[in-house]
């Protein structure tokens, strides 16, 4: 079967810029600094500062820039962290290995973000910090978020893995917390060429923390003055972020322009029960993902219209069909069915639509269209009967 339209294609963003690419690769080969190079230092600050923050550590992946970002924080044994049961399971494990324990909490169904209120009922005196997950490239509210933070006397330590660059408010995720932790997974909106992340803070501490952790505990050769790991962003792949990283802007926006197509021609699905998660954001969602939700009053069940979507070669994908507190590893925690409705509820109807720069206005008007057809079609079949 042909894919006429992939869930991502990265060969767009890469075939305009592929010399410069190469190019850059070239300089650290003949460098031969593929560890703490330069390349990764110039990239370390050219991010930091497009994300409103002073210091930025490059780390392995984005799951290592959320475990060792808590430990610089100063997280761990004794502590609560709460965050969303609605989220990628690493925003989970980094907590695990940072040694705190997961407070789990509810999402809102409108936005699949962290409900506060929830969170509000979650505050204990041992919680020591809030994670907000800017999910699917919208950040929490910052006015609610630091509100909260204030109200409560807590950290916030963003997971903002899926927000390059995204705003809200006035802020720029990462900008918000005492940190922020990044993943430059291919498919996310800076992507590498592998796995790779940042933790992006103000706090110079914290930074000078962050740089003894990922690198053995040690800020001098041989002296280590903390147990750390061997977690650094390698510098082939700093390099290649750094050439993508003044382009990063003009790709969010044209994410922006692909929602905004999506959303006009889908709009008239809305009493058909297919409706897009809501923009609270504006102009400041960087679209790392365009996700519908089809509801109880569809026609079509979620895993119908994937299947049918793909049989006409359109690629879709769920993020998540699992939420956190039901994923095996994690029945220790002690969370039950039901326990979070909203999340689980979500699991069940959300489908991610084909997103990234680049994608055709042809192709968009081919998942819509797909997409129309099925739901309509059903819709005459039930009436037929």
């Amino acid at each position: 079967m042909i894919t006429k339209v992939p869930f991502v294609d990265l060969n767009l963003q890469h075939q305009p810029i592929q010399l410069q690419l190469q190019q850059v690769i070239q300089d650290v080969l003949a460098k031969g600094d593929f560890i703490l190079g330069q390349a990764l230092s110039d990239f370390e600050v050219g991010f930091a500062a497009a994300s409103g923050t002073e210091y930025g550590i490059g780390v392995a992946s984005g799951t290592d820039a959320i475990a060792l970002g808590l430990q610089a924080c100063h997280i761990g044994t004794g502590d609560e962290v709460i965050l969303p049961a609605n989220t990628f399971v690493a925003t989970l494990i980094g907590v695990v290995s940072a040694g705190a324990k997961p407070i789990l909490v509810d999402c809102d169904p409108k936005t699949a973000l962290i409900d506060l209120e929830a969170a509000a009922q979650a505050i204990t005196p041992r919680t020591k910090a809030i994670i907000p997950v800017h999910l699917y490239g919208q950040m929490v509210s910052p006015s609610q978020l630091l509100n909260f933070a204030h109200t409560h006397k807590i950290l916030i330590f963003e997971d903002a893995a899926q927000a390059h660059l995204a705003e809200r408010e006035g802020y720029k995720a990462g900008s918000l917390g005492i940190a922020a932790a990044f993943s430059f997974y291919p498919s996310k909106n800076l992507g590498a060429f592998g796995d790779g992340g940042m933790v992006v803070t103000k706090d110079a501490e914290v930074a000078a923390k962050m740089r003894r952790l990922r690198n053995y505990g040690s800020s001098q050769k041989y002296l280590h003055i903390e147990s750390g790991t061997n977690s650094r962003l390698d510098t082939l792949q700093a390099a290649v972020l750094n050439q993508k990283l003044p382009y990063l802007s003009q790709w969010n926006s044209d994410r922006l322009t692909i929602a905004k197509m999506y959303d006009r021609e889908l709009a008239p699905l809305a009493t058909a029960g297919i409706i897009p998660m809501q923009n609270q954001s504006g102009t400041g969602h960087i679209y790392h993902l365009y996700v519908i939700k089809i509801d109880d009053s569809c026609p079509l069940e979620r895993q119908q219209l994937q299947t049918q979507l793909t049989a006409v070669g359109i690629q879709t994908g769920i993020h998540y069909p699992i939420p956190c507190h039901l994923q095996p590893a994690f029945t220790y925690l002690g969370y039950q069915p039901g326990d979070f409705p909203q999340s689980e509820n979500l699991s069940k109807q959300i489908l991610s639509l084909p997103m990234y720069p680049g994608l055709t206005n042809s192709q968009i008007k081919e998942v819509i269209t797909a997409i129309h057809s099925n739901v309509n079609s059903t819709k005459k079949g039930d009436e037929v009967k």
